[in-house]
């Protein structure tokens, strides 16, 4: 990894970068956003208080740098990679595998969403809401242009966030804690089929 200094990250620099990530993902799975304190990834991490605030600077920016780190795999190969997530499959094909990515994600990362959301509340250097958060912004932009392509004549922007927001549901985030994860990715199919094959706009 290379430092915001264009310097290569010292060895010792980047294994404690990543046991501290380790560590805050683990604990999010475990305890509420509310129990995750700096104190407690350090302990787990093994190392000091000082080195995980030096490393990210805050709570709120520690859960936004991993949020970022396991984002960035999906917004690579949706830009980018095979279809059909990623260019050359049809806009219908690409927001079906762009959600169960995206339900993926959200299982594997468990506790997170809801972190970020703690820690913008939380936060004393203005951590951004989730609308403003540069993933979630991606996933919505990509969500509202695949449905509009599909579909035109939708409320592509609103029906967006709520697909979004619906993963930031109580129940919803309870079924994929629960290790439900296919029950939820199929639930948004249904919900995403029935939105473009709808008869929205016709007599």
């Amino acid at each position: 990894m290379v430092t915001g200094q264009g310097r290569p990250e010292r060895a010792d620099a980047a294994r404690n970068r990543q046991a501290i990530m380790q560590a805050a993902e683990e604990l999010l799975r475990q305890y509420e956003p509310a129990e995750v304190s700096i104190e407690r990834v350090a302990a787990a991490a093994g190392v000091g208080k000082a080195t995980v605030f030096h490393r990210f600077g805050s709570r709120a920016e520690l859960i936004q740098a991993l949020a970022h780190d396991r984002a960035e795999a999906l917004r690579s190969a949706t830009v980018s990679g095979p279809p059909p997530l990623g260019p050359g499959a049809t806009p219908r094909d690409r927001l079906m595998a762009f959600l169960d990515a995206l339900v993926d994600l959200a299982s594997r990362s468990i506790g997170l969403l809801s972190a970020q959301e703690h820690a913008a509340l939380t936060s004393k250097t203005g951590a951004a809401a989730r609308h403003e958060n540069p993933v979630y912004l991606f996933w919505h932009e990509h969500i509202s242009s695949l449905l509009s392509a599909a579909r035109p004549g939708l409320d592509a922007d609103l029906l967006a966030h709520m697909i979004l927001g619906s993963l930031h549901d109580a129940p919803v985030a309870r079924f994929l804690r629960d290790g439900e994860g296919e029950r939820v990715a199929a639930s948004m199919r249904q919900l995403a089929t029935a939105l473009l094959d709808s008869n929205h706009g016709q007599p």
